[in-house]
């Protein structure tokens, strides 16, 4: 934890924090001076590194702070104390959603990230990443009732296919140029989970 950055105001820090997620979203880690970090802040970039010591602490600290607003939005959403699978997807989106309206850039930058190429960081972010995974898998698969679903089906399988299918969709984005788009992103998801809901789903 980064005790000389908490100190700020949670203004500060916001505006901080956003245009870390501009910058980085835009261009590769090597390739995002932190100039335009400092610049997009308000603040000089000699502040900038009285906060954090490096422009990697600063990336690595990004990622970090993008989880635990997911952890919290998803938490606020009520989605953890479900055991529908799908009612806990469409709560999740929901929840995405508003962090994309609050934190505009976020999305793009996660995506960014986990498809970075630069070894300076590149396997740390998947380190984390599988971490986060496995702890947020583990805890739907735990609460789902097989039951809902048709018998014999492989629920880490079905999991682990609609994850990766929802991550390449937003790669798709990114790799285009388009920006994040909530309306449309809420739309082409609920057609995704109503797909699979058509699948998976035990028929009554």
């Amino acid at each position: 934890m980064n005790e000389k950055f908490y100190l700020l105001p949670a203004e500060k820090q916001q505006k901080m924090i956003c245009a870390g997620f501009r910058v980085f979203s835009q261009n590769t880690y090597k390739k995002s001076p932190v100039q335009e970090i400092a610049d997009c802040a308000g603040i000089s970039k000699s502040l900038l590194f009285h906060y954090f010591q490096n422009k990697r602490e600063l990336y690595f600290f990004l990622w970090d702070e993008a989880m635990e607003i997911s952890i919290r939005y998803l938490s606020e959403s009520g989605c953890y104390e479900l055991s529908d699978l799908f009612e806990m997807m469409e709560r999740g989106m929901r929840a995405k959603i508003k962090i994309m309206r609050d934190y505009p850039d976020m999305t793009a930058f996660v995506v960014k990230a986990f498809y970075e190429k630069d070894p300076e960081i590149s396997m740390e972010i998947q380190k984390k990443y599988r971490q986060a995974f496995d702890i947020k898998g583990g805890r739907e698969l735990a609460r789902i009732n097989p039951n809902d679903f048709i018998p014999g089906l492989d629920l880490k399988m079905m999991y682990r296919e609609m994850y990766l299918a929802a991550e390449g969709y937003l790669w798709e984005i990114s790799q285009r140029g388009d920006s994040f788009d909530a309306g449309m992103l809420e739309k082409d998801f609920k057609e995704m989970l109503d797909f699979w809901k058509s699948i998976y789903q035990r028929k009554e």
